[in-house]
């Protein structure tokens, strides 16, 4: 992918079977978090809401969805059936994205936003 200075730019640049998945990521962290700021950082599609909210990036075979810890590890059974690090979930580009629990993952990082608890 080339090198993209916006999200839209970033989206276009996708294989054209990763794009429909990259934009419904993306609308689903807006609609979580529609005060959000977008922006490209570090080369990926970045959030920030009173600090580092979210990252994406498109990888071969999935998309990595990149949430400040401590989000992965409190959400750590609901994302169960997904490969995950400390900050990252790994969701496969031929399954459907989990929006309702992605939706949770952002809000509750927002909170802690919020509160001003930037534990990394």
């Amino acid at each position: 992918m080339l090198k993209a200075k916006t999200i839209d730019a970033y989206i276009a640049s996708a294989p054209k079977e990763a794009r429909g998945m990259l934009e419904e990521l993306r609308e689903t962290i807006k609609s979580a978090a529609p005060a959000a700021v977008e922006r490209i950082s570090y080369g990926m599609p970045y959030y920030d809401y009173k600090g580092r909210l979210a990252y994406f990036g498109l990888a071969k075979a999935h998309i990595g969805l990149y949430i400040p810890t401590p989000i992965v590890s409190e959400f750590k059974i609901e994302l169960s059936a997904y490969k995950t690090t400390e900050a990252t979930i790994r969701l496969p580009l031929d399954k459907k994205l989990p929006r309702a629990l992605i939706k949770k993952m952002i809000k509750a990082r927002m909170k802690m936003n919020e509160a001003g608890d930037k534990e990394e």
